[in-house]
This record gives structure tokens, C-alpha cells and sequence, in this order.
């Protein structure tokens, strides 16, 4: 259910199971993962096939996972695929066009950059359900929106539009075609992309953070060139 193709500069990876909005079974978090550690390009795109971003884990899969071992297996696995797209060298941009439900907003709060359309909306829907989004998003959640906005969202499982999630700060930009911001980001230099992706993803402190940041851009001055 993964599709991808390259684009440019710009790797297009595709949840591509549109009869359940992309819904992710553990094979696809295995083939997402895998996706993104292939990609050479410098950005990565990640989109949805169909009228959805992603509704998140597969329900059928969740509800057949047997007992607490399994469930908790595949929370961690959501986590690692979460961070795999974190950690990339790449710079994953998320396209969100439609819905996004439950872990379709936790994998694109680990992209790097979200890029909505007005019809996208949000939902972190585990709540109705007796559940809450285990793959990252208690921990990415607050840091995107603050705690605040973060609590109201996965406590009341309440739909953001797109509006709204442009104003908290879910999303950066709504426009017309997400992937061409994946492709305005492509077009800048691929090393100065990885060397910012990183700073930016420091948790460090601020001395050790900007002691790195001053090293790495000695490390690009070194080849800069007027």
C-alpha cells in the first residue's frame, strides 16, 4: 500500500489503500519505514491516495492484536516509523489533503513540515474509542500546538479544519498543491537542508545547541561559494 516515485529533487512516497483512507496495517508501517530509508532525495513528499491524508492504524488490526505484549509491540512500532521519518536525512514534507485521523496526524506531526489544502482536517480521535494516538503524539502534539491546544484536541476528539490548524500552528501553509512547497524546499542546497533539519531537531540545551550550530555552519562555510 506504499507507492513512490521521484520527482525532481523531490522523492513522492504515497499511502495508496484509498478504500480505507490509507488506513496502516503493520505491514505498511514496515513498508513506510522502508520507504523513507530508501529515499536519496532531499526531500521527501508524503502523501495520501484518494479523497484522505490518513486515517491511522488499521482497526481491524488494532482490534486482532493479542493482548497487552502485542498492543504495546505495535505502539512501539508506530513509534519507530514516527522517528524514522524524524530522523531522516531527508526533509519530509506532509501533504495533507483531506483527513487525517488518529496516526495519520501523529505521522504527519513527525514530518518536518506540513503543508495543508482547504479541505484537509485533523482529529485525534482515540478518545471516543477508548484509545489515544500511541505513536509519538502525546509527546510531538504539545511541542507543535502547545499544551494547551494539545489537550483540548486529544481529550475532545474534536475535527480541526484546516483554518484552524494553520492559526495553532498544526500546519505552516494552506494552499492549492502541497507539493509544491515539497518542491520550493528541493530547490534549495541539499547539504545546508540537512545541516538546518538538524539544528532545528536539537534538543540539547541552548549552549550546546548553538555551540553545534556554530560548528555546522563552519562545516558549510568550508564549501560556500559566491
Amino acid at each position: 500500500m506504499i507507492e513512490t516515485a521521484t520527482d525532481g529533487d523531490v522523492r513522492v512516497v504515497t499511502l495508496d489503500r484509498p478504500d480505507r483512507r490509507n488506513a496502516l496495517t503493520p505491514a505498511a508501517l514496515d513498508d513506510l519505514e522502508a520507504a523513507i530509508e530508501a529515499a536519496e532525495a532531499p526531500v521527501v513528499y508524503l502523501r495520501g491516495a484518494g479523497s484522505a491524508f490518513c486515517a491511522g492504524a488499521d482497526l481491524d488490526a488494532v482490534a486482532a492484536l493479542d493482548g497487552r505484549d502485542a498492543a504495546e509491540a505495535f505502539a512501539r512500532r508506530g513509534q519507530e516509523v514516527a522517528a524514522t521519518i524524524g530522523d531522516a536525512d531527508a526533509v519530509v514534507v506532509a501533504g495533507v489533503d483531506g483527513p487525517a485521523r488518529g496516526g495519520g496526524v501523529e505521522l504527519a506531526l513527525a514530518c518536518d513540515v506540513r503543508v495543508a489544502t482547504a479541505d484537509a482536517t485533523f482529529a485525534e480521535t482515540g478518545a471516543t474509542i477508548g484509545l489515544f494516538g500511541a505513536w509519538g503524539g502525546t509527546s510531538r502534539l504539545p511541542c507543535v500546538v502547545g499544551l494547551g491546544e494539545a489537550m483540548d484536541i486529544a481529550l475532545s476528539g474534536r475535527v480541526v479544519d484546516a483554518d484552524a490548524a494553520l492559526r495553532m500552528g498544526l500546519v505552516s501553509r494552506v494552499v492549492d498543491e502541497p507539493r509544491a512547497v515539497a518542491a520550493e524546499i528541493a530547490g534549495n542546497d541539499p547539504a545546508a537542508l540537512r545541516v538546518i533539519k538538524t539544528r532545528l531537531r536539537d534538543g540539547a540545551s541552548r549552549n550546546v545547541q548553538e555551540r553545534r550550530e556554530a560548528e555546522a555552519f563552519a562545516d558549510l562555510h568550508a564549501d560556500f561559494d559566491r
